[in-house]
């Protein structure tokens, strides 16, 4: 229950965060009638009505920010609705099925908005009180009752007209009252739709150069700009050491203070080394600020400059902790995961740098981390930073992390470049479960899956991701299609 509360606060976080840029996200909302219906049945708009001020009220209750056109019952009005949408600047409509209407009540405003719609089709409880319902004297009566329970009836033409105007919906049917199920959807579309609005007004720093030989990881940054929006900024290492330059003693003396309370700093980590990376992570810093960068990607050879190696090779407890405060960092210039971290981010759970580490038959169990930094803020109790004499694989040495992620529910997510030159997102719900680790100085863990290690590995591999994911605490997955529905783009769940 801990563990859900934590997560529940992470995600209203997240809200807060979505919602607190120069560009705040609104949602759209509106619902519809049919004009005739208000003369012949008196009090039934002003019902209507209300079920869409309620709407609305859970919809703020997410943290959201509504734009509540309220009921739309004629042609002219759903135009001037479209208008009022496209200038407002929503960035999802909930369409609020209140009784039958025409569907050129609907049209003109989804087609003049041009942004996903969700169709709620919501009867005000789950059945009609029939006995009452029948001892209504008057039939006027009866049909304006009925008139408030038949959300249901207009929900046909209305997908068959957006189906032939070739415009996506999705849908959500149940009741307006005691029914959970709607409200956690809303809240699911509500975190999809706050994701990609990040994800357009993100800033994606790329500093240095691919690791050579990983063709996996090479990436087609306009596809990335066009799938997600956002932009991307080309940054020098060269920058990173010239602000590093710039650190004073006493800059450096207080970040030293500030890894030894945010990390378990081990006994054999020499005052030099932490020195050399307190004064790398206020360079970081600063560079993120100047830059206004929400995510970034970096890996450096190091080779032929001193000053240089001496930066990147004293980056990862900065970078860990920039991944901590929402600014998630993917080493070896893996621009795919650094997208798939900051979509993590943004759901609030994590999302961390990983990668398959070793199988383990015997336990049925996938051991998965990497080196370098980690979200440090998902980890099974306090970050370890231990001191590494080689980075294998790459120049220099220095401090570095060792962490698991929390134990429980978590969901992998990889994005993915298929052959036919789009994205799609991956993933998969597993387990982080406690046992034995390596301790090597990386981010490691346990990773349990419902269709077993050898079936996940195969199946994962299968869809042709790079090799690195993101892994966040908490199951997602069914968010992670919602954002998918979103950005027009295939989802595929593992398990």
């Amino acid at each position: 229950m801990v563990q859900m509360d934590n997560q529940v606060n992470a995600v209203n976080q997240n809200r807060e965060l979505a919602s607190s840029n120069d560009y705040v996200m609104q949602i759209g909302l509106f619902g519809i009638g049919l004009e005739a219906y208000w003369e012949q049945f008196p009090g039934l708009r002003e019902r209507l009505e209300g079920y869409i001020k309620m709407v609305e009220s859970k919809i703020t209750s997410f943290g959201a920010q509504v734009v509540n056109l309220g009921l739309v019952d004629t042609p002219e009005k759903a135009l001037d609705c479209g208008h009022q949408f496209r200038r407002e600047d929503v960035d999802i409509i909930f369409l609020y099925v209140t009784t039958y209407a025409l569907s050129s009540t609907v049209l003109p405003v989804v087609q003049r908005a041009k942004v996903p719609v969700i169709v709620l089709n919501l009867s005000p409880d789950a059945s009609i009180d029939y006995e009452q319902f029948n001892s209504l004297k008057n039939r006027t009566d009866m049909t304006k009752e009925w008139l408030a329970y038949c959300s249901a009836c207009p929900v046909p033409e209305i997908a068959s007209v957006f189906r032939r105007a070739n415009i996506p919906f999705f849908q959500i049917t149940g009741t307006l009252h005691s029914d959970p199920y709607i409200w956690k959807e809303v809240g699911d579309w509500i975190d999809a739709a706050l994701v990609a609005h990040r994800m357009s007004h993100n800033r994606l720093g790329l500093m240095g150069n691919y690791y050579g030989g990983m063709l996996d990881i090479y990436s087609n940054l306009t596809l990335h700009c066009a799938t997600f929006g956002g932009h991307i900024e080309m940054i020098e290492v060269d920058e990173l050491s010239s602000i590093r330059g710039t650190i004073t003693a006493n800059q450096t003396e207080e970040r030293v203070k500030y890894f030894e309370e945010v990390f378990d700093v081990q006994a054999d980590c020499s005052p030099e080394e932490l020195r050399r990376a307190a004064k790398t992570s206020i360079a970081l810093d600063l560079l993120v600020e100047k830059h206004k960068l929400g995510s970034m990607a970096y890996y450096y050879k190091g080779t032929g400059s001193d000053v240089n190696e001496d930066t990147m090779s004293s980056v990862i407890l900065g970078n860990s902790l920039l991944t901590a405060r929402g600014i998630p960092i993917a080493g070896e210039y893996e621009v795919k995961n650094a997208q798939a971290m900051k979509i993590m981010d943004s759901f609030g759970i994590g999302g961390s740098f990983t990668e398959y580490y070793a199988m383990d038959y015997k336990d049925d169990i996938v051991l998965m981390g990497h080196d370098g930094p980690g979200h440090i803020k998902i980890s099974e109790g306090k970050t370890k930073v231990r001191p590494l004499y080689v980075y294998h694989g790459k120049v220099g040495n220095g401090l570095s992390i060792e962490m698991s992620v929390k134990h429980g529910a978590v969901t992998l997510l990889s994005v993915v470049e298929k052959q036919d030159g789009t994205i799609m997102l991956l993933c998969a719900e597993g387990e982080s479960e406690a046992g034995p680790i390596l301790e090597i100085g990386n981010t490691n863990s346990r990773y349990r899956f419902s269709i077993g290690a050898r079936r996940f590995v195969e199946e994962w591999n299968n869809h042709g991701p790079a090799h690195h994911c993101a892994v966040g605490i908490g199951h997602i997955a069914s968010k992670i299609k919602k954002l998918g529905d979103l950005l027009h783009i295939s989802t595929i769940q593992v398990c």
